[in-house]
C-alpha cells in the first residue's frame, strides 16, 4: 500500500487490543501501532481496548472483530520465556485463535504478540534495534483492509494496494 494515497479523513475504523501484562513493552508496541495508524489514516478511526494479558487477546480481539464496528483489529502483547514451557502454550493458543477469528469474521486481526527469550529481545522488538512490531502489525492490518477492498472491487477509504518489494523479506538478503 502506498501511504501517500491514504490521506482521506474517513479512515477505516480499527481497534487496537493491547495487553497490560509486560506493560513496559506493550505500551511501546501500542505507541508504534498508533503512530503507524496516524501516519496512514490521519482522520482517526482508532479505538484502544486493554486486555489483562496475552491470553485474553483471544476473546477480546475476537469480540472486537465480531462487532462489525471495526474493519481491522491489531492484537498487541508480550510473552517472555520463563522457567517452564508456559510461554509456548500461550503463544500457540493466541496465534491459532486469532487466525481462526480472522477467518471466521473476515476481519483481519494483526498479530503483534512479541514472543522472546528475554526482556532485551522484547525491547528490541518494541521500538528498539528490531523496529516496532506494533507498527508492523498495524501496517499489516491496513494493507489487508486495502487488499480485501481491492478483491471486492471497492475503494471505500481511498486506500490503494501497491505491489513493491517487501523490506521484511529475509530471504531476499
Amino acid at each position: 500500500m502506498d501511504p501517500a494515497n491514504s490521506t482521506r479523513p474517513d479512515a477505516p475504523p480499527v481497534a487496537i487490543v493491547v495487553s497490560r501484562y509486560n506493560g513496559s513493552v506493550t505500551s511501546r508496541l501500542r505507541e508504534g501501532a498508533e503512530a503507524a495508524h496516524a501516519a496512514r489514516c490521519p482522520g482517526g478511526g482508532l479505538d484502544v481496548i486493554e486486555a489483562p494479558g496475552a491470553y485474553e487477546l483471544i476473546a477480546i480481539g475476537a469480540a472486537a472483530a465480531k462487532t462489525g464496528r471495526y474493519r481491522g483489529v491489531v492484537a498487541l502483547g508480550c510473552v517472555i520465556k520463563g522457567e517452564t514451557d508456559h510461554d509456548r502454550y500461550i503463544n500457540e493458543a493466541v496465534a491459532n485463535s486469532l487466525g481462526a477469528a480472522t477467518v471466521e469474521t473476515g476481519v483481519p486481526i494483526g498479530f503483534g504478540l512479541v514472543t522472546t527469550n528475554d526482556v532485551e529481545q522484547a525491547m528490541d522488538r518494541a521500538g528498539g534495534t528490531n523496529g516496532n512490531k506494533g507498527a508492523d502489525a498495524m501496517d499489516a492490518v491496513l494493507d489487508s483492509i486495502a487488499a480485501i477492498d481491492a478483491i471486492r472491487g471497492a475503494d471505500e477509504y481511498g486506500l490503494r494496494v501497491t505491489l513493491k518489494s517487501d523490506p521484511n523479506d529475509k530471504a531476499a538478503g
